[in-house]
């Protein structure tokens, strides 16, 4: 019985007011049932030592009918205390279990969210990592609500733009992911660069002031075999070489790569020595 009543309450969807009513219903019949047991298996008994005030027929009957008006009542009144209860522990913890999820300035998924988002997808998908060019220097001159205010400004951009099948999180501070599904790499790359265009182009109003922002980002994709953090350390890679080309830009993994590859050759002194670089250490460096 223990263990069927924590089954009923496992199963049960307490979000709905509507599943308390029928917990109830569920324990008052089993309540009923139980005495019903309970009488067949004492009234022979007492009916045998002579000390039942009727018939055992009749006593069993009467027993059965108060068991029915008073176990049904009494557990079924029980059991909705216990069942709005539990309607409200479910709802607690729903919001609390969001809470735990959201970036309460942003209203995006945080990084934890963001995490098991990223464990769970499956191929054909790009990691993008955004990143607010020169925020600090923002922050320094329009003061930390007006960073604030592009924080959510970028966030509600961002949340536009890429539909349900992507996932849009705030990883700290001024810096953003997305996972963008569906399409092909040049698909994914195009929709990816329309957002930073889109946010180059579109001053953000704040403390009566429109400020103008860019953003970078580095891209890499998630193949069949390929571990998420290598994933990650690669898109990592690729925004920091972003930044270095000067900002305001889209840096996918193989442009990286191939920007590394140049920069070896350079200075590995090809042509000077006739030394060429390690093609897989390249790869290793940049995740692939």
């Amino acid at each position: 019985m223990r263990s069927w009543i924590f089954l009923q309450a496992e199963l049960g969807n307490f979000h709905h007011r509507g599943t308390i009513f029928s917990f109830a219903l569920k324990m008052s019949f089993a309540a009923v049932i139980l005495s019903i047991l309970l009488i067949l298996v004492v009234m022979p008994p007492l009916a045998f030592l002579g000390v039942l005030p009727f018939t055992l027929a009749l006593s069993i009957s009467y027993s059965i009918a108060l068991s029915w008006l008073l176990s049904g009542i009494v557990c079924g009144i029980l059991s909705l205390i216990v069942g709005h209860a539990m309607h409200q522990l479910t709802v607690s913890r729903a919001a609390f279990e969001k809470l735990s999820r959201t970036d309460t300035l942003s209203g995006l998924l945080n990084r934890r969210a963001f995490t098991e988002a990223l464990d769970n997808i499956d191929d054909r998908a790009s990691l993008a990592i955004f990143d607010v060019d020169r925020f600090k220097a923002i922050n320094d001159r329009f003061g930390h609500a007006c960073g604030d205010a592009v924080i959510i400004a970028v966030s509600a951009i961002l949340a536009s733009a890429f539909d349900g099948s992507s996932v849009v999180a705030r990883l700290g501070g001024e810096e953003f992911g997305v996972i963008v599904s569906g399409g092909d790499v040049e698909e994914r790359l195009q929709k990816i660069e329309a957002v930073k265009a889109q946010i180059a182009r579109r001053p953000i109003a704040a403390d009566g002031c429109d400020i103008s922002i860019t953003i970078s980002a580095g891209i890499a994709d998630l193949l069949p075999g390929r571990s998420k953090e290598a994933v990650y350390a690669s898109a990592d890679k690729a925004l920091y070489l972003a930044k270095a080309l000067g900002r305001n830009r889209i840096v996918h993994e193989r442009n990286a790569l191939n920007h590394a590859w140049h920069h070896h050759l350079v200075e590995g002194g090809l042509g000077v020595q006739g030394a060429v670089p390690d093609y897989d250490d390249t790869q290793r460096a940049y995740g692939i």
